[in-house]
């Protein structure tokens, strides 16, 4: 290892699941899930990332994953550095619901983070193999250094993978926790088919498919998706072929660009950086 392996390194969990393709899988379902909590909504509709650019947040969703996961340790604390930075701006009063928002509000926090890291192993497990409950963990204590970062406070993190996944599941289930807003309308039409870079647009269908079609229940009924036995056959096929064809494909299409670029920054090149990860989703 010739490189800066960064806050993790290459035998961590946080490498071993994030460096998959089908991050964009559970970037997308996170998103929904985001955009389904009317003060996170809210937060998004002050910085207008979906009028001005309506992919921007689900690349500055997974930008950070990646900067914080692959980066050299000073790439991880400038992308968390200026996150936290945007942040402190972003707060107000809700003009759906009346309530307070703000970016660096620690349970507004900690569920945009939950949703991201209950997406990235749902995931992991359906279409790469399935983690022991140790490894679930291990995940999260990693995930948990780089919610820090972004000023999760630790003090109110579930232990365990499972007590992330219950409380985002018995949050949603409190009433009006989750409210369809003007924002997760315009989050379910961009994940539907919006604009989407050209690269992406080949598979963007299938991610599509499965963001809507995984989401928790609660969920579901927020964005009116109704579950079908033709639905479910076709959500399981496409899960299973993609599970089972990943081993025959090249890293280019089963791993993203940032874990690629890693890689060779810790094998033959210990100064290449890639400041701007969110081309390289």
């Amino acid at each position: 290892m010739i490189g800066d392996p960064g806050y993790f390194g290459p035998h961590s969990m946080m490498w071993k699941v994030n460096k998959e393709i089908t991050v964009l899988f559970g970037g997308a379902r996170a998103l929904l899930m985001h955009a389904a909590h009317p003060l996170i909504a809210a937060g998004a509709r002050q910085t207008s990332f979906y009028q001005r650019d309506p992919w921007k947040r689900l690349i500055r969703t997974l930008s950070l994953q990646n900067s914080v996961t692959f980066g050299t340790k000073e790439e991880a604390d400038e992308s968390a550095h200026r996150i936290n930075k945007l942040h402190e701006v972003i707060k107000g009063e809700d003009e759906v619901t009346g309530g307070y928002y703000d970016a660096l509000d620690h349970e507004q926090l900690l569920w945009v983070h939950a949703c991201l890291q209950i997406s990235s192993i749902y995931f992991y497990e359906k279409t790469v193999k399935k983690l022991t409950e140790k490894e679930k963990n291990l995940y999260h204590e990693e995930n948990s250094i780089a919610a820090e970062m972004v000023l999760v406070d630790r003090e109110i993190m579930p232990k365990t993978h499972k007590e992330l996944k219950d409380w985002v599941i018995e949050k949603s289930k409190e009433k009006d926790y989750l409210v369809l807003t003007d924002v997760a309308v315009d989050v379910a039409d961009i994940i539907s088919g919006g604009p989407v870079p050209r690269h992406i647009k080949p598979i963007w269908p299938f991610i599509s498919f499965t963001a809507f079609n995984t989401l928790p229940p609660e969920f579901k009924i927020i964005y009116g998706i109704k579950d079908t036995r033709f639905k479910t056959m076709l959500l399981n096929f496409n899960l299973y072929l993609l599970k089972y064809t990943r081993p025959l494909l090249p890293p280019f299409f089963r791993l993203i660009a940032p874990a690629r670029w890693a890689k060779q920054r810790l094998t033959r090149n210990p100064n290449l950086t890639f400041k701007d990860k969110s081309k390289f989703v």
